[in-house]
């Protein structure tokens, strides 16, 4: 990579256009093979400065709200869909006048708004989110398929609903997964939900497929697709956020000042809770370039930002010489989620967003301040 982060704002996020575009091509080359339509789960990824970039490769987008429906519409145009546990009615209308395809989350929701959608003078394509009661993600906070969960429609419940208006059904239980777990999915969809699945026009399957991930198994993908696609004579899509911009993108951090405290420290520019919140939430520990685990090289810190959060800790590196104030550490895969989740806790400014391209080189898309931190409150 010809990336010289010194050159950016600290901190500053930036995405990288030819990894972007490695990934747009495989997942381009699986639509080619299977004819499914692919779009941005916006939920993951809505660095819009690259929707010019996506569009040539995508279908176009999904959205979980009206405001990144409008996103997409706006920044991406081609197809919007979009899902939501529960629509508000003062929203609705203009999320008929913008969405290609509206999935609804129970049986009531489509009861309440079906009218609208007949009255509607565009075409709208309705759906319902189906919950297939099977799920191999291991942490209830991101498993859509837990006992209790709020998301989509048992096939109890089904079974007494009136489908007259649905054109397709819809699942979304993957998270980081590949395509072997979405073949055991499938599975228990056909069994379940088969006889429904023959009378619609299309099946989306959601997100969660790590299609670009260097190990991931598109043949498994491929047959999958094929295999619903030539089974119910139906349009297959698939929604992943992660899949887009997955290892494109950094988060350039400087380190303010070193010390000790039984093991020696460092604290960052870069927070945890602000600026990457998913490193607490899932958690998880993302790579720094140059850096190892912990005892790998001769020095080892634990790297803390600079939020008054006791737990604002990113984890232990190590690396082959001592940190020294002022340095760059760059952490690898932040252009997913922690565009979308960062936060201004304690007044912490938002990190710039950097574009990198063969064009242009480093293109500053936005820096932040003071008045985007008092606007919000």
């Amino acid at each position: 990579m010809n990336i010289n982060f010194n050159e950016v704002p600290s901190p500053s996020y930036v995405v990288d256009e030819q990894l972007l575009k490695n990934n747009l091509s495989i997942l381009k080359q699986v639509m080619d093979r299977t004819g499914c339509e692919i779009l941005l789960a916006q939920k993951a990824f809505s660095m819009y400065s690259t929707y010019p970039l996506i569009r040539e490769y995508l279908s176009g987008t999904t959205a979980s709200s009206l405001f990144e429906a409008k996103l997409g519409h706006e920044e991406m145009g081609n197809e919007v869909h979009i899902f939501s546990p529960a629509y508000k009615e003062e929203e609705f209308d203009e999320i008929l006048s913008l969405c290609d395809h509206i999935v609804f989350n129970a049986i009531s929701q489509w009861e309440k708004y079906k009218s609208k959608v007949s009255a509607c003078t565009r075409k709208v394509s309705c759906g319902l989110r189906i919950n297939p009661e099977y799920s191999e993600i291991e942490t209830d906070l991101y498993n859509p398929c837990f006992m209790g969960s709020r998301f989509g429609i048992r096939i109890d419940q089904l079974k007494t609903a009136d489908l007259t208006g649905i054109d397709g059904l819809h699942f979304h239980t993957m998270c980081e997964q590949d395509s072997d777990v979405l073949e055991r999915t499938l599975a228990v969809v056909e069994e379940k939900f088969g006889p429904y699945l023959a009378k619609m026009k299309w099946i989306n399957f959601g997100g969660g497929h790590h299609i670009t991930r260097p190990d991931y198994d598109i043949d498994t993908l491929v047959r999958c697709i094929n295999h619903i696609k030539e089974t119910y004579q139906v349009q297959v899509y698939l929604e992943p956020g992660e899949a887009i911009a997955l290892n494109t993108g950094f988060l350039v951090s400087t380190v303010l000042d070193t010390l000790e405290n039984g093991i020696p420290l460092a604290i960052l520019d870069t927070s945890a809770a602000c600026h990457m919140p998913d490193v607490l939430e899932m958690p998880y520990r993302p790579n720094i370039i140059g850096s190892g685990k912990s005892g790998e090289y001769p020095y080892t810190y634990r790297l803390g930002g600079p939020t008054c959060l006791a737990g604002d800790v990113i984890g232990d590196y190590s690396f082959p010489a001592p940190l020294q104030p002022g340095d760059r550490l760059v952490f690898c895969d932040m252009a997913i989620y922690s565009m979308v989740k960062n936060n201004t806790f304690n007044g912490v400014n938002l990190p710039s967003i950097v574009y990198h391209t063969e064009a242009e080189g480093l293109k500053i898309i936005k820096q932040f301040g003071y008045e985007d931190f008092k606007s919000r409150l």
